[in-house]
This record gives structure tokens, sequence and C-alpha cells, in this order.
């Protein structure tokens, strides 16, 4: 049974960027920078029939290449912060995407996704952080900032049942229309 989900992909160099934000973070457990991505939408756990559907489903998105750019670092779980990410600049085409994207899912069946859409690229899981930790490691990495870069295609991936982080397995690729 595997456990889907779309995202974009990153040009190998916003990938070098951000690994270089790797460290200083006592407690943080680092994604593997052949892993970062940003999730377009969770399916999670689904059987062979609902993955073909899906996949089959995915090809009918019709949507043309667009900018995009990260900014910023930030951590979720303000109390008790478990994951560091770098943000992204949202954008009309991006938002876009992402809608269908659910309006597919929930074609197929699957429950709406109950979390509003945040753009992100997950950097670090986080245990036994402290929020003083976090805001002095955001402090002095704040303006983390790359230039734009063109989104080509999204992709399906797959990923073992863990705590996240990866590894992933690109199971298709969707190109974006030129």
């Amino acid at each position: 049974m595997p456990r889907l989900f779309t995202a974009l992909e990153l040009p190998a160099d916003v990938v070098f960027s951000l690994s270089l934000l790797r460290g200083g973070l006592p407690g943080a457990r680092w994604i593997d920078p052949e892993n970062y991505h940003v999730t377009l939408r969770f399916i999670g756990d689904v059987d062979e029939r609902i993955a073909d559907e899906i996949a089959s489903e995915l090809v009918r998105v019709s949507r043309p290449q667009f900018e995009l750019a990260l900014s910023g670092l930030g951590a979720f779980g303000s109390r008790s912060p478990h994951a560091l990410w770098a943000g992204v600049k949202g954008t009309p085409a991006l938002k876009e995407l992402q809608a269908e994207h659910e309006r597919l899912m929930q074609r197929i069946g699957l429950e709406p996704e109950r979390r509003r859409f945040t753009p992100h690229v997950t950097l670090a899981r986080l245990r036994h952080v402290s929020e003083a930790e976090v805001a002095n490691y955001l402090a002095l990495r704040g303006g983390f900032a790359t230039p734009a870069f063109r989104v080509g295609r999204f992709v399906l991936l797959s990923s073992r049942a863990s705590r996240g982080g990866g590894p992933y397995i690109m199971e298709e690729a969707y190109p974006l229309a030129a």
C-alpha cells in the first residue's frame, strides 16, 4: 500500500542553498537535501487501484509553467516546535495548481485536506527543541531567500510509512505547458 503525495521539485542550486542551512540546532533531524520538495497535496496510504486512478487523473492537469521563489524561514508548532521550514512565495499559479490537485483527489473520493495550504520546504523535524533555540536559529538566518526559478512539472511521489523525511520515490512526472 503506497503512501502518496504530489509535489514540486526544486532545482539543484536551490537545493544547495537550502542544504547550507543544515546544522546549528541541537535536536533537529535534518531532511536529506535530495528529499527537499514543496508538497502540493498529501494523499496518504492508498491501495494500488486508487494509486493507479490518482496517476491517471493527474494526467488531466493542464496548467502553464510558472515562476517560484523561496523566502524566509519558520517553524510549525509555536509552543512546541516540531518542524523547521523554508517559505515559498505564494503565487496565483501555485495556488491554482494546488487547488486543482485537491479537486481531483476529492473527485476520486478521497477526504478533503483539512489543513490550509501553506507552501513550504521542510528542512528538519524537531524533537525536544525549545522555542528559544528555534528563535535563535531563525534570527541568525531570517533573511533567507532564493532567486525565482521555473517550475516545469509536478510529480507524484511515494514514501514508506515513516515519520517523514524520505526517502521518496518518484512514481510519475507530469509536465506543465511551456
